[in-house]
């Protein structure tokens, strides 16, 4: 038994020694970049030679780079509201529907993240040609919602299985609803999960790069893919400020999601 005792701790400290390489890994490279912001240097030279804030300043005074991210932000906020509104819809009827090829369906739900996004770029790109949503913002919407749904529906069809319905069936004997009930009764006790599909979905919209490149025209780009064209012409820190920027907005989103986790534990 001690023996055992002995193995098990040398298996824990093994397992927490490779956790700790692997986050490094992880967070090496976005250290980099927030290093390579700040540096003097007029290119992407690490270590910096100095330290400076010019390549914000720069960053903030293009109106090409601020226009992207009026667009992200824009494109992110719709999609969260759609892929939220379509995945609160879906997870109902995934959860308290009772008909055949209802597990197949929530598969197909799913598929989008199963897939290889550059597959899924590639169909959007030629079907949204046909008809005249390419380079569009409802077609930006649409395709980003696609890719951001399962990421709703998985977190919404959770709590909603965690609910107690009985709850909202003794609303319904009290004189409410059904919708009534839905709305004042089950909304807000699924509240949690329809934060976390709404983070998912905007961190989705907010990062992603592979579809936006084929949405993407010369009057509408996301920040990604502005970076993705900036570093095909040029390597100015200015990309480092933005992709700083693009990276600091989704720790703090993942960090306000952890805190609303934290509280709905205590």
């Amino acid at each position: 038994m001690l023996l055992t005792f002995k193995t098990m701790g040398a298996l824990r400290w093994v397992l927490v020694g490779l956790s700790v390489i692997v986050a490094i890994f992880l967070l090496v490279p976005v250290i980099f970049i927030v290093a390579l912001s700040f540096g003097s240097s007029q290119w992407l030279a690490f270590p910096p030679p100095g330290w400076t804030l010019r390549w914000y300043q720069e960053l903030l005074a293009d109106p090409r780079w601020l226009a992207s991210m009026l667009t992200s932000a824009k494109i992110a906020a719709l999609t969260t509201i759609c892929a939220v509104t379509l995945g609160l819809l879906t997870s109902f009827a995934l959860v308290r529907g009772n008909f055949r090829g209802r597990e197949t369906l929530r598969a197909a739900f799913l598929t989008p993240m199963i897939l290889p996004v550059v597959v899924i770029g590639v169909a959007l790109y030629a079907f949204f040609l046909r008809i005249g949503l390419n380079g569009t913002l409802t077609g930006f919407v649409i395709a980003h919602t696609i890719l951001a749904l399962p990421f709703a529906i998985i977190p919404i069809s959770n709590a909603l299985e965690a609910f107690d319905k009985s709850i909202e069936d003794a609303a319904i004997v009290c004189g409410a609803s059904p919708w009534e009930a839905r709305l004042r009764v089950t909304l807000p006790g699924i509240r949690h999960g329809l934060f976390a599909g709404a983070i998912f979905s905007f961190l989705l919209s907010w990062d992603e790069v592979v579809v936006a490149i084929f949405m993407a025209s010369p009057t509408l780009q996301t920040l990604p893919v502005r970076i993705w064209g900036s570093l095909r012409q040029d390597l100015s820190p200015v990309i480092a400020a933005a992709s700083a920027l693009l990276v600091l907005l989704t720790i703090c989103l993942m960090i306000v999601a952890a805190l609303v986790q934290k509280g709905r534990q205590k």
